[in-house]
C-alpha cells in the first residue's frame, strides 16, 4: 500500500479557520496559487465550496472547529490534515502573519512534505462527546479547588482557621470557622462549593455508565491506582491503541516525556513536555502518587519509583511521580493490545529466574 504522504496530489488546500469566516488558499502540484478566498465557517458553507473540489488534500490548524471541520471535509472524499501548531512554528513565527499568509503557508508545507505538520488524529464523535463529560468534571473539581483554597486563605487572614476535612465535607467543616464580617462574603461561596460537589457527583454516574460502551477499562482497572475516572479517560483520548505501533510512544503521546536540548556535549535535562491530554495527565499523575503512596501495593512500578526518588536530587520526588505516570500510560497500552492480566511484580519474578529487563 503506498504511503499517502509520498502521493503527488493535484491540488493542496491550505484552510485557516477562524470563528465566523475562514481563509483558503487553493494550490496546484507546481506550488502555483490558483486561488484565494474566504468562506464563511459553518458546515453548510464549507460543504457546497469543497464538494466542488476534485478529491484533494487539505490542511487545517488544531482548533475548535477542527474536529467537525475535519470529519465533514472528509465526508466529501478529501485528504485531510491536522496540523499541530507546537511543531509549525513557521506559521504562528511568521513576521507577516495574517489569516491569508497562514493558509498559504499550511498549503506549501503540505504540498512539500505533510509529515513536517506533525498532523494529529482526532477522535469520533461519539468518543467526543464522552470526552466532553470527563473534561467538564475536570473543570468542576478544578473551579471547587480554587473557591477552597480561597476560602481558606480569606479565614486565615482574618486569625482563623479550616479544619482538615475531604473536599466534599468542605461546606458544613468550614462554615462555623468563618468570622462573622466574612459571612457576606464567604457564605455564597460554601453554598457554591456544595453544589459543585453535587454536579461532580452526577458527572461520576455518568462516567460509572460508560463502563458498559467501553469494557475495556475492565483490563486498565487491573492496575491498583487506576479507576473507573482514570480508565474511561484513557480509553477515549488513546480511542485507537492500534495506531500506536509501540507503547512507548504513549509516554510522548500524553506529554510524560522530558523536552530536550540536545547539542554537542551538552544534553541537559528538562521539564516534561506537556503534550496532549492535560486531562489525562493529571490522571495519571494522581494514579502515580497512590502506587508510591503509603496505600500502593508492592509492584513493579511502585519498586521503580522509589528506587528514583531514594537517588535524592533535587525534585526527586516529583521526578519519580512523572517517571510512574510515564510507565504507567505505557503498561496500560500493553494491557489493552494485549488483553493480559495484570501481574504487578512481573519483571521482578524475571530478574528472579535471571531474565534481562529492559527498563
Amino acid at each position: 500500500m503506498e504511503d499517502r504522504s509520498t502521493v503527488r496530489v493535484q491540488l493542496t488546500i491550505g484552510l485557516d479557520v477562524g470563528d465566523r469566516h475562514s481563509r483558503l488558499c487553493a494550490m496546484n502540484a507546481d506550488g502555483e496559487i490558483e486561488e484565494e478566498s474566504r468562506v464563511v465557517t459553518n458546515a453548510e458553507a464549507l460543504r457546497h465550496r469543497f464538494a466542488g473540489y476534485a478529491p484533494a488534500r487539505v490542511a487545517i490548524e488544531v482548533g475548535t472547529h477542527s474536529p467537525w471541520i475535519s470529519r465533514l471535509l472528509e465526508g466529501c472524499g478529501h485528504e485531510v490534515l491536522v496540523a499541530n501548531p507546537r511543531k509549525v512554528r513557521l506559521i504562528y513565527e511568521n513576521d507577516s502573519k495574517s489569516d491569508r499568509v497562514d493558509a498559504e503557508w499550511l498549503a506549501r508545507i503540505a504540498r512539500m512534505d505533510p509529515k513536517l505538520l506533525a498532523p494529529i488524529h482526532h477522535r469520533g464523535p461519539e468518543a467526543q462527546a464522552d470526552l466532553a463529560v470527563v473534561r467538564a468534571r475536570d473543570g468542576l473539581v478544578r473551579s471547587r479547588t480554587l473557591l477552597v483554597n480561597h476560602v481558606r486563605g480569606a479565614v486565615k487572614a482574618f486569625g482563623g482557621r479550616v479544619g482538615s476535612c475531604s473536599t466534599e465535607g468542605f461546606p458544613k467543616k468550614a462554615a462555623p470557622s468563618v468570622p462573622e464580617p466574612l459571612q457576606p462574603a464567604l457564605g455564597p461561596l460554601l453554598e457554591t462549593i456544595a453544589s459543585l460537589t453535587t454536579r461532580i457527583r452526577e458527572h461520576d454516574r455518568q462516567i460509572q455508565a460508560m463502563r458498559d460502551r467501553y469494557p475495556e477499562t475492565a483490563l486498565l482497572k487491573q492496575v491498583p491506582g487506576v479507576g473507573p475516572l482514570t480508565a474511561v479517560a484513557y480509553i477515549l483520548v488513546v480511542e485507537d491503541p492500534q495506531r500506536f505501533k509501540k507503547s512507548r510512544s504513549l509516554g510522548a503521546y500524553l506529554g510524560l516525556r522530558p523536552r530536550r536540548d540536545q547539542s554537542g556535549q551538552k544534553d541537559p535535562q528538562r521539564r516534561i513536555t506537556k503534550a496532549g491530554s492535560p486531562v489525562l495527565r493529571r490522571l495519571l499523575v494522581g494514579s502515580a502518587h497512590y502506587i508510591l503512596g503509603p496505600f500502593g501495593p508492592d509492584s513493579d512500578l511502585r519498586r521503580y519509583g522509589l528506587a528514583i526518588a531514594a537517588r535524592g536530587g533535587k525534585n526527586a520526588k516529583k521526578r519519580a511521580v512523572v517517571a510512574v505516570a510515564r510507565k504507567l500510560a505505557v503498561l496500560l497500552h500493553r494491557l489493552w493490545i494485549t488483553g493480559e492480566a495484570y501481574e504487578p511484580l512481573r519483571n521482578a519474578a524475571r530478574r528472579e529466574r535471571g531474565h534481562v529487563v529492559t527498563p
